[in-house]
């Protein structure tokens, strides 16, 4: 029972393969055997491919199964259509298309499970992504409020830098009133004369600039404060609702781009093992010997085409025989008098018909 499975696996025709030797039933058996466990794996990875962009265990199985079947039927139609009938230099050239076909199937098949078995390193190399993609999203997003940052810090700073200026100026000015009123400097009189009073007088109008430029500074430091701070929040709220789409970094497309950082020769290691399973069927006819079977199924086709071809040189003399038989009636019947006299006849009543009619018709429009 499984041989046979095998034997349908292979495209090979049972009842044929029934009559030939035991080892030409083996190597078939082999052959669909080759091409089925194939489309087994072809399943498994399909399979694991699409669960890992959909993460559905259901879209995930019935792909595989139809993603099987695709290869399968790939596959078997490869080996089905290979026939032993030339020489080797013909059999190479026959076979080359399918060979580029499998080794095509092979490396398609092969990537998917590639991802799963260094499903690990991998992982170490999405981290390490995931990091860097959230480093440059957080410095892009930083850079996006930085500008709007640094100009209300430099209107805190500006405005610092012109209070400290008047400080300055009135604590110059002060300086100067009490050097005036204590005959250290100025007009070097001792007491509270007019001079006193107009340098007093000039600094108690700056103390008053100077007191309300404090409050100016205040209010403006209270507000770029408060603003900046609602910048911060917004750059931490945006960095927070875009990090879920860096960890969500990890479909299919990304494993494979991760896959492509990792050393190249174990994965040629299993791409290579693929290709061997995929092309292990037609290598297997390309270079086995003609067999039993092979002749029993050109003898086979030999006999269809043979069947067909007099079918066809026969229906080509019936064609012929009738043609003849049709011209060589229509040829003694072309003189007969009764015929003659018939066709008068009915032509007689066809014009005599066509008269009645066109006088009835005149009849009717008088």
């Amino acid at each position: 029972m499984l041989k046979k499975f095998f034997w349908t696996c292979s495209g090979a025709d049972q009842d044929i393969l029934s009559a030939c030797p035991k080892s030409e039933q083996e190597k078939y058996a082999g052959i669909g055997a080759t091409v089925f466990f194939t489309a087994f794996l072809a399943a498994l990875s399909g399979g694991y491919a699409l669960f890992t962009i959909f993460d559905s265990i259901f879209m995930a199985v019935a792909f595989a199964v139809i993603w099987g079947l695709v290869i399968f039927n790939l596959d078997r139609f490869i080996v089905s259509t290979m026939r032993k009938e030339k020489g080797l230099k013909h059999e190479l050239i026959q076979a080359s298309p399918r060979i580029v076909l499998a080794i095509l199937i092979a490396i398609v098949i092969s990537k998917p499970l590639e991802i799963k078995i260094f499903e690990k390193e991998i992982d170490r190399v999405l981290l390490s992504q995931r990091n860097q993609s959230t480093l440059e999203n957080k410095n892009e997003i930083q850079a996006n409020y930085q500008a709007d940052i640094d100009r209300l810090q430099s209107e805190i700073t500006a405005s610092q830098a012109d209070l400290d200026a008047k400080k300055a100026e009135v604590d110059g000015l002060y300086d100067i009133y009490i050097g005036e009123a204590e005959g250290t400097s100025g007009t070097q009189k001792l007491g509270k004369g007019p001079v006193y009073a107009e340098k007093r007088e000039k600094h108690d109008m700056a103390l008053q600039d100077l007191q309300a430029k404090r409050a100016e500074h205040s209010l403006l430091q209270n507000q770029n404060t408060e603003e900046i701070a609602n910048l911060r929040e917004s750059m931490h709220q945006e960095v927070a609702e875009t990090q879920p789409i860096i960890d969500g970094f990890d479909g299919f497309l990304a494993r494979l781009t991760a896959l492509d950082e990792l050393p190249k020769w174990p994965q040629w290691f299993i791409i290579l093992l693929f290709i061997a399973l995929e092309t292990a069927p037609i290598l297997t006819k390309l270079l086995s010997n003609k067999g039993p079977y092979d002749v029993r199924l050109a003898f086979s086709d030999a006999q269809v085409v043979d069947v067909l071809e007099a079918k066809r040189a026969q229906l080509a003399k019936l064609q012929h025989s009738e043609s003849v038989i049709d011209e060589t009636v229509y040829e003694s019947i072309k003189s007969d008098d009764e015929v003659i006299q018939y066709r008068k006849q009915r032509a007689r009543i066809f014009l005599n018909a066509k008269t009645d009619a066109f006088f009835d018709e005149q009849g009717a429009a008088s």
